[in-house]
């Protein structure tokens, strides 16, 4: 079981079909009435009600059809001294499947889901950007997860093992996502923070990361119709929200030992019909990357991040020999901070 098996409800990069994740660090209900969250289907206070509820977010419990999640938003560099700047636009596909998990009681998710990058401008899909920091043109990889895959049980899984790199291990607990509840509308946050070994060592790849270490957080807020959610009939039941990521330099930006880091912000969301999906995002996948229009029909191991498959497919881009890891240039301080530094008192 790898990330998704840890964060809650749609797919990385993915929506709720696809970006949802079930995380241990929000499953306490925090300020929530429970009568506020208990339905006349599904009492969202008990953790059968969670692993029903979390499945028809997740996918579609009739075990057949498939669930479409979408993310659309912002990519943006964080450095320090600086001003965050935007960088280009995301946009996401996932589509995910249930099959009956074998305890007779829970469901496995199979998941494909493709996240590509876009010009801020035109909106168009891009396959090479120019790095504003360095003044490079560089190539773009698209997130390409196959599979991503995750159970959905009365407990809250494991952490990701990201292909054994988190070591951090953690007893069962029940599974209480983190539901509020505004009249007509059922809220759930979800988020995840983590720090672990890095499938990019500097060492080897020094244009392309940094740090020995990842240092992610990933957080879902959901927006869910209440009605859709105690309706006995709907297998599946669909949403909005967002997603936003901190993650470190995406490795073909190129950043190198740059201090700072990358942050996507995204509206997210999930739906039965593919046809509503964005549709440049539906062209360029069927006509470039045509497995992903669909889910996976079975279980496969393993399930890796973005970050993991790119050390696995990619290969370290060239540095001249004698020559510096290329960096961008520390910014220069406002005059005004300069000023307000100089007239400090000491001590």
């Amino acid at each position: 079981m790898e990330r998704r098996d840890f964060l809650l409800a749609t797919g990385a990069l993915a929506a709720a079909a696809a970006v949802t994740r079930p995380s241990a660090a929000s499953a306490k209900i925090r300020g929530t009435d429970p009568a506020s969250v208990k339905g006349p289907f599904l009492d969202l206070m008990t953790p059968a009600g969670n692993r029903e509820a979390y499945a028809r977010l997740m996918g579609n419990t009739d075990m057949k059809s498939i669930k479409y999640g979408w993310a659309q938003g912002i990519i943006q560099g964080v450095r320090p001294g600086e001003a965050v700047r935007d960088l280009c636009g995301f946009t996401m596909l996932s589509c995910a499947r249930l099959l009956p998990h074998e305890s007779g009681t829970g469901y496995r998710k199979i998941l494909r889901e493709v996240g590509l990058y876009t010009d801020l401008k035109s909106g168009e899909i891009i396959e090479e950007w120019t790095n504003p920091y360095l003044n490079e043109t560089v190539k773009v990889v698209p997130i390409a997860n196959d599979p991503f895959n995750h159970t959905i049980l009365d407990t809250v899984p494991p952490p990701p093992a990201y292909g054994g790199l988190n070591k951090e291990e953690r007893k069962p607990t029940p599974f209480q996502l983190n539901w509020t509840r505004r009249g007509d509308t059922l809220n759930l946050f979800s988020h995840i923070n983590l720090f672990y070994p890095s499938s990019l060592p500097p060492a080897k790849w020094p244009r392309e990361n940094g740090n020995p270490f990842n240092q992610v957080t990933e957080t879902f807020l959901y927006q869910i119709p209440w009605a859709d959610m105690q309706d006995a009939k709907k297998t599946s039941v669909e949403y909005n929200g967002t997603w936003a990521r901190t993650t470190p330099w995406l490795p073909w930006m190129l950043m190198g030992p740059t201090p700072g880091h990358a942050q996507y912000n995204t509206f997210m969301g999930a739906v039965d019909d593919i046809n509503r999906i964005d549709r440049k995002t539906l062209d360029y996948v069927e006509r470039n990357m045509p497995k992903y229009m669909t889910a996976p029909d079975k279980w496969v191991d393993p399930s890796l991040s973005s970050l993991e498959l790119y050390a696995r497919e990619q290969k370290p881009a060239p540095v001249a020999p004698g020559q510096p890891i290329p960096q961008a240039p520390v910014p220069e301080l406002p005059a005004w901070f300069k000023a307000m530094q100089a007239a400090k008192p000491a001590g």
